[in-house]
């Protein structure tokens, strides 16, 4: 050890013999009393955190990152479900209103689709900023995936009527 850091100091004339001496004391005091170098102790304790922070910080990250991707993974599905499967619409005179949200919306259909909307054999999904007409097994698959973009899904009634209601004709849709 003849060219350790004090020996080279020793002789730079940087430190003496009592400086030394001191350093080898106080180190030995601290290996007694159960201390170790607490400056070094300190920095590797923060290098830790600050990794640990950092690969936590990470994984929130990619957790978002993730959560995003199956996001437009799953709009990705939908609209292409909804151009696939759209039914061809022609500009009807007759309008069916439905709400989006708390806005009331009307698309206009010929009677024949306007009948099958009514009847549940079609839904309206919204795509965008529009609105598309889409065959009831469409618009189920698309409301597991995303049910707010189904607006309209009429479920099939069947005889299942009251009898109360018997001599009564109630409408499925009213016109507004």
């Amino acid at each position: 050890m003849g060219n350790s850091l004090q020996d080279q100091l020793k002789r730079s004339g940087l430190v003496d013999e009592k400086k030394i001496r001191k350093v080898r004391q106080d180190r030995r005091a601290k290996r007694k009393r159960g201390e170790s170098d607490t400056e070094a102790e300190a920095v590797r304790e923060q290098a830790r955190a600050a990794a640990a922070e950092n690969a936590e910080r990470d994984r929130a990250l990619n957790r978002e990152r993730q959560a995003e991707a199956e996001a437009r993974a799953v709009a990705a599905q939908v609209r292409q479900l909804v151009e696939r499967n759209r039914v061809a619409r022609r500009e009807g005179d007759v309008a069916y209103n439905f709400t989006d949200g708390t806005v009331v919306r009307r698309v206009h259909l010929d009677t024949g689709a306007h009948a099958e909307v009514v009847a549940g054999a079609l839904a309206i999904v919204r795509l965008g900023d529009g609105y598309e007409v889409v065959p009831a097994p469409v618009a189920r698959k698309i409301a597991e995936r995303q049910p707010g973009d189904v607006l309209v899904l009429n479920e099939a009634s069947g005889a299942a009527e009251s009898e109360d209601y018997a001599g009564y004709e109630i409408p499925d849709d009213l016109m507004w």
